[in-house]
């Protein structure tokens, strides 16, 4: 997916939702259980029913890798699902890669020819030799780790150098030798507030997925007074508040409702066009 057709996708549906697939077999409702995939039936289920107040998906690895062979297929058999059932939603693996060149050009081809996926995000610790593998896709997204929304963000992330420069800021900066506008973005966690105006300083033009909205307390108002763009610039993620919102066999319906709530919210704050 272009950077014009995921705008236009936002534009069109008036919304930039983004739903977590982080599934877990301990999670979902009881009576799935019986099922022959109940992570797949329990993504199905989801997806039918929250794909009219979402423009993503974004599936968390690590749900799917802790059930090993069998969480994979599912992993794979729900990205199938969406390509072949909603190829206008914007896929996202939560995959966190990121390794030497040789290695990161194998993830690469695992996700972005194997799966056929829109984007997969990156840890940019090793530098550009592990990211730029991950770019010669056209049509694909790096997303980059910039600024998280967890406790330990501030371990590394906001550390400074002697210029005053932090590290997330540096990151940002170098990374746009590698990368633009079309084909990358960055990760920025919702929590992080006002922080989006310094993240809007170094990296005005490209998309932002923000996670941390919902169940980790970010605020969509702030995120969007100080990371909106012109071309809205923003994918949020909502993942427990939205697929657990319901342990009931009405847990599809409640979370298209809970979808929905996000979508409403999202049509009054997005700018009237591009």
């Amino acid at each position: 997916m272009t950077r014009q057709e995921l705008i236009h996708q936002i534009f069109t549906k008036k919304t930039f939702l983004c739903v977590g697939l982080d599934t877990d077999i301990k999670k979902i409702p009881e009576h799935l259980l019986q099922e022959e995939d109940p992570i797949f039936a329990f993504n199905q289920a989801i997806i039918d029913a929250t794909a009219p107040y979402c423009v993503a998906y974004k599936p968390n690895l690590a749900f799917y890798e802790s059930m090993g062979v069998k969480g994979w297929i599912s992993f794979e058999k729900t990205i199938s699902y969406l390509n072949k059932n909603y190829p206008d939603h914007f896929i996202i693996a939560d995959a966190k890669r990121g390794d030497i060149g040789n290695t990161s050009a194998m993830y690469a081809r695992t996700f972005f020819e194997e799966i056929n996926l829109d984007a997969l995000t990156v840890a940019p610790y090793m530098g550009e030799d592990s990211v730029t593998p991950f770019l010669q896709y056209p049509g694909k997204w790096v997303i980059l780790l910039a600024l998280t929304s967890n406790k330990g963000s501030h371990d590394f992330q906001l550390t400074t150098d002697q210029n005053g420069e932090r590290l997330f800021e540096k990151v940002l900066k170098k990374s746009q030798e590698w990368g633009n506008a079309d084909n990358m973005m960055y990760v920025v966690g919702a929590t992080q507030g006002q922080m989006f105006e310094d993240i809007r300083k170094v990296a005005p033009d490209h998309f932002l997925l923000v996670p941390g909205i919902g169940a980790q307390g970010g605020s969509l108002e702030e995120v969007c007074k100080y990371g909106m763009t012109k071309d809205c610039g923003l994918i949020v993620n909502s993942s427990r508040a939205i697929i657990y919102a319901d342990k009931t066999e009405r847990f599809a319906e409640v979370a298209a409702q809970e979808a929905q709530k996000v979508a409403e919210q999202m049509a009054k704050l997005l700018p009237s066009k591009p």
